[in-house]
């Protein structure tokens, strides 16, 4: 399973480093996955909303074919044009999120992350969630959102609040392995899908 997970000015970086740390340790545990921090944006290096600067990025494009695509909030909360409301802006990122839909992948987000989705049309008629403070937004958007902490759709996945993101990863890597509940031992992360024990 080939994921791409990419990050643009502004990104809440728990949003990509949980999944990121999910899908790494399956590797590590044998698995075929690959995972990769990638740009959304045009720049090489990104600058997410603490501070935390991802650099030597390659870019996401439409000439790398991807299983899955873990799209990342940031900065939608606080109303600023930074983070998701900047990358809606400039419309690529939703474009290429259409793009490798379109081509096959399953294409999931956490937290506010889900406006990329819509603006690229792939919450259409579909249930979804997004951090509990954006629900509102997602519903004048005509999105049916649940309160969920992950809303499977199928090829169309997204998670709730920010730590959510690891719930995602969980969720996703026990539909395609059956190895959820042993990387949330790993992590020692009480997902409500795996408590800890």
């Amino acid at each position: 399973m080939r994921v791409a997970i990419p990050v643009f000015p502004g990104v809440e970086e728990l949003d990509a480093i949980g999944p990121l740390e999910a899908f790494g340790l399956a590797r590590q545990i044998g698995l075929p996955v690959e995972v990769a921090l990638m740009s959304g944006s045009s720049a090489t290096t990104v600058r997410g909303y603490h501070g935390v600067a991802f650099g030597e990025l390659e870019l996401f494009s439409e000439n790398e074919t991807y299983d899955t695509v873990v799209v990342p909030g940031g900065a939608w909360l606080g109303g600023s044009d930074e983070g998701v409301r900047r990358a809606v802006a400039e419309g690529t990122l939703p474009r290429l999120l259409r793009h490798h839909f379109d081509k096959g992948a399953t294409v999931t987000s956490v937290c506010t992350g889900a406006f990329l989705l819509a603006s690229a049309g792939l919450l259409d008629g579909l249930p979804a969630t997004t951090h509990h403070l954006a629900q509102d937004d997602l519903r004048a958007l005509g999105v049916e959102v649940l309160p969920d902490r992950v809303v499977d759709a199928g090829r169309i996945l997204t998670a709730g609040g920010i730590t959510s993101g690891l719930d995602l990863a969980l969720h996703l890597l026990e539909r395609e392995f059956g190895c959820g509940e042993r990387i949330a031992s790993i992590l020692e992360f009480p997902s409500p899908a795996f408590p800890h024990r």
